[in-house]
């Protein structure tokens, strides 16, 4: 496509190719009508033969070389050369002499124009001056060379035609390829947005995991101040402050996922687990997978800490074969049922399973109660070489007694170390959570990857990519396809109708009899009508057609090559000789060149075949039968070449090409995004926070102090209302709002939930503005509150009532600038009674444009 005057990909290497075959067609053409020429030419012409050709000869090879190794040569020097040669040509013509010079000197000049039109592609006005050259010395070649210096005005007509057939034909496929550029380009842009989206929404995913796993697990750990021993606390708020800060993605670089695990945090005190290991290493892999399994390792091991019963686990890790990797973690503790766990918890989804989403690995969780619980994560390589490793390793069991035989040197802090969350998992119903506490306290329950209760395989980009090349190249390849079959049938219509019908008209006397001739021509424009009627339609050819058409045009060839006269042969009566190869051309452009090459074949040995058959014809004679058939069928052969060629070998290009700049393109935009969410992200963490993991990692803020405990739940409940606004239910604002409730119920109050009228839709900045007052209200409330939705048809209101409600509340629900909506119809209002506490915060949603009856 052209954007501000540049070309498309398929345009631009179309322009390339159609310059390259015109440099290489006239340079052919013209060496080996001058080697002929040479050959013919009296034996003291010779000399005044070579002065004129051998210039033209290195005037061609100039620009061959120039095709190889660009010479910095100024065009308007490159058009001298082309338009000596063309001249230099004509002036030969007279030197030469003889019916055979004649027609040697109009082929070259003749098709030299032709392939000018192709080489100055993308200049029309030097392509027309130089067809304008080629008139010039066809012209001075007849008048220098005729007794009378009379003029032949048929060549220059016939010329000028085929100077206009081919511009109008690179036009057409021109025109082809642009709509392929514009038609790939708006493909490509939805397909970057729909990959920019995916990639932001897999971060999101990281990025809430992260968050879950360290910064909400901490200060919902820290509200609910069941700790005496606090000493954990500091390192685990500044390595919780650390991973919010990294920009959470994908990196490209490669990890020893056997050194990572061995960095896995066994907890301090009573909440340590002793790991026992069973690793199989060097575990050499992406590190964007490596990090997935190593926090999602992370997570179950305190999961088991949390809700196991147990203080032992055993951790294995092997390379399968076919390069991937295999990582489980068993305990022998109480296991879990997953139907018996509320649905917004997400630590096992988010922390483990989806993390292996978005890498392309699946994580899967069996467990039943009493028989305790495994976890097994399995990446593999899709477009990787599977790495030799030694088959006769031991696992070594290493007993670490609780001292962490980590690697610090290679130590990542994405996940802080110490205490367990809250996890959960996907439940079965598509689309929604279904969460549990942890890997070690349920049921056996397979939880794979993207599908809900089942294994899938999930295609990776290398894949994905290579099938949206071959679309392209597919696309491509058809637009230039019909652009090459729309110029071969205007080229049929236009011969026959103009230079075929003048000669069958003119030399109806000559033939013997003339009807079949007639029949002939008729037949042809069958051919092109049967064959135009689906080009015009813009499908393809049907089999059954182009068969009957193919025997129809060799019929065609056979009628008029033996109902011709003797010695008339590529003569002017011949009309049918020169016009049968541009309808097969037509009709074969899908094929390979070979196929069009055997029709030629076919067609120049069933008029060959006839002229043998009226008497063998003299040297003379044969040379401009030679002559004849190289200037028609030989052209004919070079542009169905440069038509395979075409769609052959550009379309593939061209979508390689295209391919390359949109994924830079995409990189970018991805890049840029994600450096923009990460940023906003950070910037509403700022003001509530950040500023708590500082005060709590540097001393400054106590735990034991109530007010901070305060704090920290109320934002541990605005952390647990964001990861619930990804879930996929029939009321997020409710969900959100459970969410919230459910923090507050872990903390010891007893919340009573209320809804009023018919729930609908609100956008997700204003739910933010309506729950936040609700989640400040619970986190501080000590006992007991009420959490009311009311809908009404033009607005929707969310209260909460705390009862035995902290000091402070009232500042402490002041909403950061950087999380409101600024939506002057959201409206909050606080009210304080004793010790109770009142907010209620509601919005006027717009209303719905009424139709007026008639």
């Amino acid at each position: 496509m052209r954007r501000g005057g540049h070309e498309g990909t398929s345009e631009r290497l179309v322009n390339r190719t159609v310059e390259r075959y015109g440099v290489w067609l006239r340079s052919t053409v013209v060496l080996l009508c001058g080697a002929l020429g040479l050959v013919w030419a009296d034996a003291a012409d010779v000399p005044l033969a070579l002065a004129l050709l051998t210039p033209a000869v290195l005037a061609c090879g100039v620009r061959l070389w120039a095709l190889r190794r660009p010479l910095p040569l100024p065009l308007a020097l490159l058009w001298t050369l082309d338009a000596a040669v063309v001249l230099l040509m004509g002036l030969s013509q007279p030197v030469l002499d003889g019916e055979g010079g004649n027609a040697m000197v109009e082929v070259a000049v003749g098709i030299s124009v032709i392939a000018f039109q192709f080489e100055w592609a993308t200049r029309p006005v030097a392509g027309a001056a130089l067809a304008g050259a080629g008139v010039v010395a066809c012209v001075l070649g007849d008048v220098l060379s005729s007794s009378e210096h009379d003029l032949d005005v048929v060549p220059l007509v016939r010329m000028l035609i085929q100077v206009s057939l081919s511009r109008a034909g690179y036009l057409i496929v021109r025109a082809r390829a642009r709509a392929a550029d514009r038609s790939a380009a708006v493909r490509a842009a939805l397909r970057r947005e729909a990959d920019v989206a995916a990639a932001r929404r897999a971060t999101e995913r990281e990025y809430l995991a992260t968050l879950h796993d360290t910064a909400s697990a901490t200060l919902l750990m820290v509200s609910q101040g069941d700790s005496r021993d606090w000493s954990w606390l500091p390192p685990r708020a500044r390595q919780d402050l650390e991973a919010l800060s990294a920009m959470p993605g994908f990196e490209t670089g490669s990890v020893d996922l056997a050194a990572l695990l061995g960095c896995v945090p066994e907890g301090e005190g009573q909440a340590r687990v002793r790991l026992t290991t069973h690793i199989e290493g060097p575990l050499t892999m992406p590190s964007g997978p490596g990090l997935a399994i190593f926090n999602g390792v992370r997570e179950a091991v305190t999961n088991v800490s949390r809700h196991a019963g147990v203080r032992e686990a055993e951790l294995r890790a092997w390379r399968e074969e076919g390069n991937g990797v295999v990582v489980e973690l068993s305990d022998a503790g109480r296991g879990f049922d997953p139907d018996s766990v509320p649905v917004r918890r997400r630590g096992i989804s988010g922390s483990i399973i989806g993390r292996m989403r978005a890498v392309e690995g699946t994580a899967s969780i069996t467990s039943r109660p009493g028989a305790g619980t495994r976890v097994r994560w399995r990446w593999h390589d899709r477009g990787g070489v599977p790495q030799a490793h030694d088959q006769d390793r031991v696992p070594q069991a290493h007993d670490r007694g609780g001292v962490a035989q980590a690697h610090d040197h290679g130590r990542v802090p994405l996940a802080g170390d110490g205490a367990g969350q809250v996890t959960e998992v996907r439940g079965p119903a598509a689309g929604q959570a279904a969460e549990v506490p942890g890997p070690a306290a349920g049921q056996a329950a397979e939880v794979p990857g993207p599908a809900a209760g089942q294994a899938a395989e999930v295609r990776g980009p290398a894949a994905r990519t290579r099938a949206e090349h071959t679309a392209a190249v597919r696309f491509i390849r058809g637009q230039l396809l019909i652009g090459a079959q729309l110029v071969a049938l205007l080229i049929c219509l236009v011969w026959q109708f103009t230079i075929s019908l003048r000669r069958l008209v003119a030399h109806q006397d000559v033939y013997h009899p003339a009807w079949p001739q007639t029949a002939a021509f008729v037949c042809l424009v069958a051919v092109a009508a049967a064959g135009g009627a689906s080009l015009l339609r813009g499908r393809r050819i049907p089999p059954g057609v182009r068969g009957w058409c193919l025997g129809s045009v060799l019929a065609v060839s056979a009628v008029s090559a033996y109902t011709l006269p003797p010695h008339h042969a590529t003569g002017p009566a011949d009309w049918a000789f020169g016009v049968v190869g541009w309808h097969a051309l037509f009709l074969l452009a899908d094929l390979r060149v070979r196929w069009y090459a055997a029709f030629l074949g076919a067609h120049i040995g069933i008029n060959a075949a006839a002229v043998v058959g009226h008497g063998a014809p003299a040297a003379a004679e044969a040379a401009v039968l030679g002559i004849a058939t190289v200037g028609s069928c030989g052209l004919q052969f070079a542009i169905g070449a440069l038509m395979t060629h075409l769609l052959r070998d550009t379309a593939p290009a061209a979508g390689s090409a295209a391919a390359r700049e949109e994924e830079l393109r995409t990189r970018e935009r991805i890049h840029e995004h994600l450096q923009s969410d990460h940023k906003e992200r950070y910037r509403a963490l700022t003001a509530t926070t950040v500023p708590l993991l500082v005060g709590l990692g540097h001393g400054v803020l106590s735990p034991h102090d109530e007010e901070v405990r305060l704090r920290c739940g109320v934002e541990g409940a605005r952390m647990r209302r964001l990861f619930a606004e990804g879930d996929a239910v029939a009321d997020p604002l409710l969900n959100e709002l459970r969410a919230c409730v459910e923090v507050a119920e872990h903390q010891g109050v007893t919340v009573s939930l209320a809804v009023r009228g018919q729930p609908g839709e609100v956008p997700v900045e204003i739910r933010r503005e309506l729950i936040d007052p609700v989640a400040v209200t619970l986190g501080r409330t000590r006992s007991a509150a009420r959490v009311t939705v009311v809908w009404t048809p033009g607005a929707v209101r969310v209260s909460a009532v705390g009862v035995d409600c902290a000091d402070d509340c009232t500042e402490a629900a002041a909403v950061p600038a950087q999380r409101r909506a600024a939506d002057p119809q959201v409206s909050v209002v606080r009210t304080r009674r004793g010790e109770s506490m009142w907010a209620e915060a509601s919005w006027s949603r717009p209303a719905s444009p009424e139709v007026a009856l008639p």
